[in-house]
């Protein structure tokens, strides 16, 4: 080998600083490229979960709403569409002293019906001793007189003798009755809604139509008002 040979050969061996210098900076390049592929795919997996994530979110709130805004849940919170002319729903339930009532009963006759939220709470007992107070007035007017709640009859039976109640008291606790006549709805307390009795009365005429139909009724003045719209029919 020639001196000029030997001299070039000596500059650049393998094992050489220049040549470990620069196999070092190649593999850091290798890895830093490999670190920042192995990192993308990381950064793009959390946005798509978390893309994933709100788009399921999203899905819950849209079935929630369509939900809430379906028949059934309108049934539930909305009162019924009955109005004055139409015919008075059908019914049959148990009332105080154990007998059963049917709409049927009263045919031919005007009929009073009287929803109240729960019996023996002081707007309730209001109306009903109003009630029993002009029971013989509506008698004689040819008009009988119901009060309907969703409470047992255990309860209603207290309610009358506690009171001296002189009128019947049925006792819908499946709700069929008070949803059948929109006695039954949203209402609020405290700021929280919920299900629950709307104080109605409706007065059925001879021909068993719908007369006459009161909503949130107030209590002060109300059975002597019903009772002028019995005479007047």
């Amino acid at each position: 080998m020639s001196k000029k040979s030997r001299k070039k050969s000596s500059k650049t061996p393998s094992g050489s600083p220049t040549a470990a210098k620069k196999s070092a900076k190649t593999r850091a390049s290798t890895q830093t490229r490999s670190a920042k592929t192995q990192r993308t795919p990381a950064r793009k997996s959390a946005a798509t979960i978390a893309k994933a994530g709100s788009h399921k979110a999203a899905s819950k709130q849209l079935k929630s709403s369509k939900s809430a805004s379906s028949p059934a849940a309108a049934k539930l919170g909305l009162k019924s569409g009955l109005a004055e002319g139409q015919k008075a729903p059908a019914f049959r339930l148990p009332r105080d002293g154990g007998d059963v009532v049917t709409l049927a009963d009263y045919a031919g006759r005007k009929l009073v019906l009287f929803f109240y939220p729960r019996a023996d709470t002081p707007g309730c007992t209001r109306e009903a001793i109003d009630f029993t107070r002009l029971a013989g007035a509506f008698a004689a007017a040819g008009t009988a007189v119901l009060g309907i709640s969703a409470d047992p009859l255990r309860a209603q039976e207290k309610f009358r003798d506690k009171h001296k109640l002189g009128v019947p008291l049925i006792s819908d606790e499946t709700h069929e009755m008070l949803e059948a006549y929109g006695a039954w709805g949203e209402k609020s307390m405290y700021g929280k809604s919920f299900l629950g009795i709307l104080r109605t009365t409706v007065l059925v005429g001879t021909d068993g139509k719908v007369a006459r139909i009161w909503r949130n009724v107030r209590v002060d003045g109300h059975a002597d008002e019903v009772l002028e719209a019995a005479r007047s029919l």
